[in-house]
């Protein structure tokens, strides 16, 4: 995995949830700039994903295994995105609340990720 991907992802996904966070502290929705701060996320996610997969086919190997680390990476990818579609279905703060508990959950899946690519 390449360390500065993964630190971006982290950075843009704690900015998200603090942005949202803020956002639903301020009784708002998500809004259309939300959803672009959540795009820029993804696909910072998916790069990784495809950066991920590129190592593994490449012959390297996570670890703690590559089912594992390769579960991990799509639920990455999978996180701000879910979140995004479960807050139009919420169009009160409680919107804005579920992407930053998101944004959050992907955080915490890099660190997590980081740590099964280089016990």
């Amino acid at each position: 995995m390449l360390d500065a991907l993964t630190v971006a992802v982290s950075v843009a996904a704690l900015a998200l949830a603090a942005w949202c966070g803020f956002a639903a502290y301020r009784d708002q929705p998500t809004k259309d700039w939300h959803f672009i701060g959540m795009a820029v996320v993804s696909v910072l996610a998916l790069a990784q994903l495809v950066v991920g997969i590129v190592r593994l086919a490449g012959g390297e190997e996570a670890d703690e295994g590559t089912a594992i680390f390769l579960a991990y990476l799509i639920g990455a990818v999978c996180a701000v995105p879910a979140a995004g579609f479960l807050s139009l279905a919420e169009r009160t703060r409680w919107g804005s609340a579920t992407v930053a508990a998101g944004a959050l959950v992907l955080a915490v899946l890099e660190v997590r990720l980081y740590d099964i690519w280089t016990r």
